[in-house]
């Protein structure tokens, strides 16, 4: 059930991010990260509310520390969005299962398998294959905000794992990253200048961006509740088929062949990395 759930999360990830392009024109990444928080703290807050479920936990660093991570990602993340191709963005954010498989062997005090070692290379390989072709050498900045943001992800998602373990439920995890989003957003929203009134295609835009992101995060919450974490990092990928599916059809974003081979690496080490996660450690040597 874990692997479904990541597939249901990666496609509303996609939808997320699309929404976030397409608002791109009137928003700036700063305050769109304010409405996909505080979109999202309303529909989850009125569910609570109805539900009469307690927010309030013992388990708040681990809260706290899930929810700035994620926040500072994400405001990376919808940088990288604003500056590059959809596709190419969300393959730079979605690094982080290969951020995760050193984070974990570093936290684990072990040495990863030669195996990951090998993902990894395959991953930063198709990195470099989907950047070349894809942006001009002005945008590179975009790239760094998308490498940043993977890697504060991967630290993002172990929090998650952690409080799946301790039996956090999802809405709870949910509610408090997007009360951190919304909070860390506001005063780019409030001291904006002045743009016009919006339309019914800017509200449109984001309910979607905070609906989609909420739904996207329950779903992602569960899958690493009831999966492994490296196994569910890895499906993730499948977001970026989404997503260049999303920007063909909508800005005619067109990959170069080698950018394409680039995608397909990626997806292939986060696979291999899942792989070698679910195989137990071989014994260590002795001297």
């Amino acid at each position: 059930m874990g692997s479904l759930w990541m597939l249901v999360a990666s496609l509303l990830f996609a939808c997320m991010g699309a929404c976030v392009k397409l608002g791109a024109t009137r928003f700036n990444a700063a305050e769109l990260v304010f409405w996909r928080g505080f979109v999202s703290l309303l529909l989850i807050g009125a569910w609570i509310a109805w539900q009469r479920r307690p927010v309030m936990t013992p388990m708040w660093r681990t809260h706290l520390a899930r929810s700035v991570s994620g926040f500072v990602a994400l405001v990376l993340y919808f940088l990288a969005i604003v500056t590059l191709p959809l596709a190419a963005a969300v393959t730079l954010n979605y690094t982080s299962p290969l951020w995760l498989a050193a984070l974990v062997a570093i936290l684990a005090h072990e040495p990863m398998r030669r195996g990951m070692w090998g993902a990894l290379a395959i991953g930063l390989a198709g990195v470099a294959m989907v950047l070349k072709p894809s942006i001009d050498p002005a945008l590179w900045y975009g790239a760094v905000f998308g490498l940043c943001s993977g890697a504060l992800s991967s630290v993002a998602y172990l929090n998650v794992r952690k409080l799946g373990e301790a039996g956090e439920p999802e809405w709870r995890t949910v509610f408090w990253f997007s009360a951190v989003c919304a909070a860390g957003g506001l005063p780019f929203a409030l001291f904006k200048p002045h743009a016009g009134a919006w339309t019914l295609t800017d509200a449109a835009i984001l309910l979607g961006v905070g609906g989609f992101g909420a739904l996207a995060q329950l779903a992602m919450t569960r899958a690493y509740r009831y999966g492994k974490t490296l196994v569910a990092a890895s499906l993730s990928y499948t977001t970026v088929v989404f997503a260049a599916m999303f920007g063909a059809a909508i800005w005619g974003e067109r990959l170069d062949p080698l950018a394409l081979v680039g995608i397909v690496a990626v997806v292939l080490s986060g696979a291999l990395a899942g792989r070698l996660s679910r195989k137990p450690a071989p014994p260590a040597e002795t001297d």
